[in-house]
Parts: C-alpha cells; structure tokens; sequence
C-alpha cells in the first residue's frame, strides 16, 4: 500500500519534482511549529513577564528577545510561532469542513440532476459571484454573536468561501462520470444510486480535490490574515494571529520599528508560497497529463552487415551486403 501510494512521486521528476519537495519543506516547517509551539516558543503567546519582570515595549531584536517586543510587550518570535498553530488549526478546519460539504452536494447534485441540482447550482454560484473576502467578512459578522471570535467561528467564516469551488469540480465531473460503461453494468446489476455513488463514483470524481485543497490552504491563510488585519478575525486574547500583528504594526513601520511588521509579514509569505508550492507540484504528481516520467536510456544492439539476397531465375541467394555486392559489379 504504501509503494502506491510513493509510486506517482518515484516516477516524477525534473523541475515538478523539485517544486513538490520545497513546498513540503516549507510547509513541514511551519507545522511543527504549529505541533511543538509550547516547547519551541520562548514564552506564551499572550505573555509580558518572566519572573514578575515586564519586557521593554519594542525592544530590538537581542538575545534574550530574537525577533525582539512589540507595543503590548509581546515577545515577536513567540508570537510568530504561535501564530503558526493559530493559521495550521483554522486552515486545516476550514478545508476539511468545506470538503465535508462540498464534495458529498456534488456528488448528489451531478448524479441526482433535476431539480436538486438546479437549486444547488443556483446556490453555490451566488456564493462563488461574491468576492471571496466580502464573504469571508459577512460570515465573520454573523458568526461573532454565537460563536465569538474564536478558532471556530474564523474556520467557518473560510468554509463559506470554499465550498463552492469543491461543489463545482466534483459535480462537473460526476456528470460526465455518470454515463460511463461501468456506471451502465453497476446499473445492470441492481446496485442502487447510494452504492453506485458512494463505491463506483467517489473515487474517480475527487482526484483533484487534493489539489484544490492545498492551493486553497494557501488562499486561507491570506484571507484568515485579512481578517486578522480588519480586527474581524480572531480576538487577541484567545490565539496569537499574524493579521493581526501586522495591523498593530502599522504605526510602528512608520516610525522605523521594523521587526514588528518583518517577522509576521514574511511567515504569512513563506506558508502562502510553501502550500502554492505543494498545490502545483502535487498537480503534476497526481495528473497523468501533467506528470513527466523518467525516461529509461535505450540501448541499440550492435551494427550488424545486412544480408543482399539477389534473384537469379526466380531464386533468391544471399551473396553478402549489399555495399560488397556493389562494388562486386562495379568491377
């Protein structure tokens, strides 16, 4: 199992390969942030002392404070690295609800058709017209009552944005899917639409899901820190979040305090280009159209002398190559 599993990356190579694997590094980094951030942190996310000694506001960068302090005494690198489970935890949430969702409406609404999937696609294009953070922001507004401001409600708020786009693919090609031959002999044999869907359908309409899952892993993690930024995301008092320290920084950039903004602003770039990474190299890992095999070398036997049969009153004889036969009657 585990051979089928390597067997597409074995056979990848070249540039694709090369895109996957530093994709993976980088992504690999952030998670175990994100796994180990009580041990690798320097202090908590919300911490300001250590031994009832307050830390200098906007310290630079030194050793006892490496990416330094910012305006509420935070330390920033533990910041960062808390910030790394906060964007793991509400990413990771948010794509596995959205295809939770999203995957089995599509599979229902291209099998079904008819009514029910005139109502779902009508749905789920309103949603996929609007702007992906204006309906990320909505959500956020109506989720901030019930749910507060919470890892929760910031997940939500990210599945609305991505539902459609699971429902769209699936459904598309389980339309195309549902007229094919083994479709027609499961049909034959009695099997009924939840078994046909479910054991002969499913797995050949979700190749592409975990493709769209990663690039839409990095979309999230822009738009999980645009809330962060607009103060609609989550509350500073329940996880460390990278949009958000970038909006407390604003002022600071302005005065020269650089390591506030730095330090947040390149971990959101470098997990958005580590999941872009891991989504384009996966692509031409798991496309058979896309995927470039290696190319074993091709031996040729060794040159050997052709055989001249000449024709003598209907008989044919071999009297050597025909280079020797040439030169033979040339003389």
């Amino acid at each position: 199992m585990l051979t089928g599993l390597i067997s597409p990356f074995r056979r990848t190579s070249g540039m694709a390969r090369w895109i996957l694997v530093s994709g993976l590094f980088i992504t690999g980094v952030f998670i175990a942030f994100a796994l180990f951030a009580p041990w690798i942190a320097p202090y908590d996310f919300n911490q300001q002392t250590v031994d009832g000694v307050k830390f200098d506001k906007m310290a630079p960068p030194d050793g006892d404070h490496w990416f330094g302090t910012n305006d509420q005494f935070y330390d920033v690198l533990s910041r960062v690295i808390w910030g790394a489970r906060t964007a793991v935890e509400v990413v990771a949430l948010s794509v596995m609800f959205s295809v939770v969702i999203g995957v089995p409406l599509g599979l229902l609404s291209g099998f079904v058709g008819g009514w029910v999937d005139r109502v779902l696609v009508f749905l789920m294009d309103s949603l996929y017209a609007m702007p992906s953070l204006l309906l990320a922001i909505v959500f956020s507004f109506l989720l901030r009552g019930p749910l507060g401001g919470g890892i929760i409600a910031a997940a939500l708020s990210l599945t609305a944005i991505y539902i459609p786009q699971y429902y769209r693919v699936v459904r598309n090609t389980t339309v195309s899917a549902r007229e094919a031959t083994y479709v027609e002999a499961a049909r034959a044999i009695g099997a009924k639409n939840g078994t046909i869907m479910g054991r002969y359908l499913f797995g050949n309409v979700i190749q592409s899901v975990p493709v769209i899952g990663t690039l839409n892993a990095a979309d999230a993690i822009g738009t999980l820190a645009a809330l962060g930024f607009l103060g609609l995301g989550i509350q500073p008092n329940e996880a460390s979040e990278w949009g958000y320290d970038l909006s407390r920084a604003l002022d600071d950039a302005a005065a020269g305090i650089w390591w506030t903004t730095v330090f947040p602003g390149m971990a959101i770039v470098l997990l958005v280009t580590g999941l872009t990474l891991v989504g384009e190299g996966l692509n031409e890992t798991v496309n058979p159209a896309l995927r470039k095999r290696r190319l074993r070398p091709v031996q040729l036997p060794p040159h050997e002398p052709s055989t001249y049969l000449a024709e003598k009153d209907d008989t044919r004889f071999a009297v050597g190559d025909r280079e020797t036969v040439e030169k033979r009657d040339e003389r």
